[in-house]
């Protein structure tokens, strides 16, 4: 979980191989219209996010259902998303990819992504609510490389 430019798609992706899980862009998941207005640089309103936020919801409770393993590039930027999250899974656990703003807009403007100009970034940090103390999961400094982040949460799950 985290903000754009946070590094969500790449540690995400990172973890899962290395856990032999399967990994879910989140971003996948939005509808059209989602997608259009991000484009258009229009933050996304709760009501807006809803519908994406239960369907993440249900490809994490396939998921545990199934007994695979599911890495999930999200961003659950406030503890309300997350949640409804753990409506479908209690026991969900939440990488939080904290970074300085400063990092993060070198990030956005720097790369290319399709549906998030780096205009929203100012949103989503005044969105955030970092995970809480009393949340399953773990903070880490996203200024650290993938791998190492990697190797932090595969440390602390074991």
């Amino acid at each position: 979980m985290g903000v754009s430019g946070s590094g969500k798609t790449t540690v995400g992706e990172n973890l899962a191989q290395l856990l032999g899980a399967q990994f879910l862009d989140a971003d996948w998941l939005h509808s059209h219209d989602n997608l259009e207005s991000m484009a258009a640089g229009r933050p996304l309103s709760d009501q807006q996010r809803e519908p994406w936020l239960h369907a993440v919801g249900e490809n994490l409770r396939e998921a545990s259902e199934d007994a695979h393993d599911l890495v999930i590039a999200c961003s659950a930027l406030r503890r309300r998303y997350r949640d409804v999250l753990r409506t479908y899974v209690p026991d969900v656990y939440f990488v939080f990819l904290d970074a300085t703003p400063e990092l993060l807009r070198e990030r956005v403007t720097t790369r290319q992504h399709e549906f998030m100009p780096a205009s929203l970034l100012e949103s989503q940090l005044a969105t955030l609510e970092p995970l809480g103390t009393d949340e399953h999961g773990v903070r880490e400094d996203s200024a650290k490389t993938p791998e190492q982040i990697v190797r932090d949460v595969i440390d602390g799950l074991s």
